[in-house]
């Protein structure tokens, strides 16, 4: 029963939609137009600390042009994905800078497929082109393109996040829980919603309202919080 509540937990896939832009607003629109293949640009960078969100819009990029009916995948920079190249395609690609020295030359000549093609590449990093280590010729294409830093939520405006990613899950988050929440756990958005996420879902297990009582208990855990 209680893994039956996990799964009826699990967290909303990411979209376009369900990320809160803060200053991203930019971004999100540049995306909207990669995904909707509006664009004349080959390559799109998403660059910034961890935590930012830069694979929550990998992922919503990919979903979102899947949607459009374009062939769209997301991978890792040691798996790229071997597939027809045309202007059909959208790539994204996450954590480039971890690409080993064979991955890195299968991008190279995958860029320029994707752009001799008309086709769309989207990355993420946590450096800019020019200071990636890469192969000096893949930052060279990769600083030809788009290039956008993703900046993390403020303080201010995670009241309004943590509210509405408690909406997506199916519960309404109090303030002062919020409040508590802000005030004695990791600031960071990941680690904010991992928790967010594990204590909703130890609160349908137990039939148990999210409260500060039950925060306050959570948090005294001395195990991991689980992952989302």
């Amino acid at each position: 029963m209680e893994q039956l509540v996990f799964d009826l937990a699990s967290p909303p896939p990411p979209t376009l939609e369900n990320f809160l832009p803060g200053r991203n607003a930019e971004v999100l629109a540049a995306l909207a137009r990669f995904t909707a293949a509006d664009t004349r640009e080959t390559s799109l960078v998403l660059w910034g600390a961890p935590g930012a969100g830069k694979t929550h819009l990998l992922r919503a990029t990919v979903a979102a042009a899947v949607n459009t009916q374009a062939a769209s995948y997301y991978a890792g920079p040691n798996a790229l994905p071997m597939v027809p190249v045309d202007a059909n395609v959208l790539l994204a690609i996450d954590d480039v800078e971890s690409a080993d020295a064979a991955a890195q030359g299968r991008l190279f000549t995958l860029y320029n497929e994707l752009a001799a093609n008309g086709a769309r590449l989207v990355i993420a990093a946590a450096a800019p082109p020019a200071r990636m280590r890469l192969r000096a010729d893949l930052r060279t294409r990769l600083s030809s393109g788009l290039i956008y830093e993703i900046v993390p939520l403020a303080d201010a405006d995670k009241p309004t996040a943590l509210a509405s990613y408690a909406r997506a899950r199916g519960f309404i988050l109090a303030e002062d829980v919020i409040a508590y929440l802000l005030s004695h756990a990791p600031r960071d958005m990941p680690s904010l919603l991992t928790l967010l996420a594990a204590l909703d879902r130890h609160a349908l297990a137990t039939k148990r309202p999210v409260t500060v009582p039950l925060l306050k208990v959570w948090l005294q855990r001395t195990e991991p919080v689980p992952n989302l």
